[in-house]
């Protein structure tokens, strides 16, 4: 892909940068030619202010520190839709190898394993974590000097993509859901005790490639992320229909089945590209503020798209008692929606009616506030790396989740 940038300079000054680096900074409006999309953003080029990072727990509903000073205003930034296709375009050759791998590196040691892994991999998808470790992985590549990627790097994608699709093989079978992608899901082609050993021996086969990176860092990094995803799905099947489950309850969960794999991914890429430690954590932060937007903008869909939109029954977490974001602003307002959700839905037209009190009672128009209050966290944490045409993509990530509510 062809990408050609040129700035406006309207003065440069030096500084000290948070990373430890002296350079000096544009203040600058670049633009940058994305195959046949032009996109603009203004702002001070290469800025970093590093904040100590909080534990994961107290911290989700923080900003990462009051020494920022840049903003942005994201509605306005990119004028045109943006699609994943080129968003990716800059690290299409590297997803292309890695789903020509990814086959190969479950193993052929059953074929019913086979099966099922073809069947899931050859779904597609949209091999969203894996592109974030290329784009992550380049764009500090060049903070650090290298040339290319290394095998590390490469190898970090396939383990995230594993693990990822581990997890949606296990969530199938507690959701009992029998459509993924459009195609049917593993259990139910294969059966639950299939499915279940299909999904542990990916994350076997997974952890056995992590050990053999031989990074302590990255290997307690992923090991935690399998762990966050058990806590996960435990804290949620602990508050089903909980009415008092609190905004610091919902973010927490979602950390940890969502955004901890994000976060785990981006600063993985950064470490393998030997990047100084501040700019690792402000990667995990990217990862996890926009994992957590992910999450809140899925939540808010869950109301405002159609049946044949979602590929599932539209208010199908809150059929299950899984209240998101929207239904806990909601019930801030709305009493009677206690009193339905309580009962789990036992009367005629009471979902229906508990989703309309979601959408019309103001929970739809306070998640979008918080989803974009992650994204602006999450463009903040890509201020230490250096401008360029990676960059500019990580941040068209955060805007094309924000696109899906707008």
């Amino acid at each position: 892909m062809m990408t050609s940038c040129r700035n406006l300079d309207l003065g440069t000054m030096m500084m000290a940068c948070g990373c430890g680096r002296r350079q000096f900074l544009s203040l600058a409006k670049t633009v940058c030619k994305f195959g046949s999309s032009n996109r603009s953003y203004g702002g001070l080029v290469g800025s970093c202010k590093a904040v100590p990072t909080k534990s994961k727990e107290i911290s989700l509903l923080n900003g990462i520190g009051q020494a920022q000073t840049v903003t942005f205003d994201l509605r306005q930034e990119s004028k045109q839709p943006i699609s994943l296709v080129n968003l990716f375009e800059l690290v299409a050759d590297d997803l292309q190898t890695l789903n020509d791998n990814l086959l190969s590196i479950v193993g052929a040691e059953n074929p019913v394993l086979i099966s099922a892994a073809e069947q899931i991999f050859g779904a597609g998808g949209k091999r969203m974590r894996p592109g974030l470790v290329f784009l992550v992985s380049h764009a500090t590549a060049e903070l650090a000097g290298l040339k290319e990627l290394t095998t590390e790097h490469r190898r970090l994608a396939e383990i995230i993509e594993m693990i990822h699709t581990a997890s949606l093989i296990h969530d199938d079978v507690l959701d009992e859901s029998d459509m993924r992608r459009g195609k049917e899901t593993v259990h139910e082609l294969f059966g639950t005790r299939v499915a279940v050993l299909a999904g542990d021996f990916m994350f076997a086969q997974a952890s056995w490639y992590l050990a053999n990176l031989e990074n302590l860092q990255v290997i307690k990094l992923i090991s935690q992320v399998i762990k966050d995803f058990a806590s996960g799905e435990i804290k949620q099947a602990s508050s089903l229909f909980d009415c008092d489950t609190k905004l610091d309850d919902y973010l927490l969960k979602s950390f940890y089945k969502t955004a901890s794999l994000v976060a785990a991914s981006t600063k993985g890429a950064a470490i393998f590209s030997r990047v100084e430690t501040d700019v690792t954590e402000q990667m995990y932060e990217f990862g996890k503020n926009l994992g957590l937007s992910f999450q809140i903008v899925d939540d808010i869909l869950d109301f405002t798209q159609s049946t044949e939109q979602l590929g599932k029954p539209a208010g199908s977490d809150l059929a299950k008692g899984n209240l998101t974001a929207p239904v806990i602003f909601a019930l801030e307002k709305e009493a009677r929606l206690r009193e339905i959700i309580e009962s789990e839905f036992c009367e005629a037209g009471s979902l229906e009616e508990a989703i309309e009190m979601v959408r019309e009672g103001g929970g739809i128009r306070r998640a979008q506030e918080l989803a974009r209050e992650k994204a602006d966290d999450a463009i903040k944490n890509l201020q230490c790396l250096p401008r360029s045409a990676f960059r500019s993509a990580l941040e068209e990530m955060v805007m094309y989740n924000l696109e899906r509510i707008d």
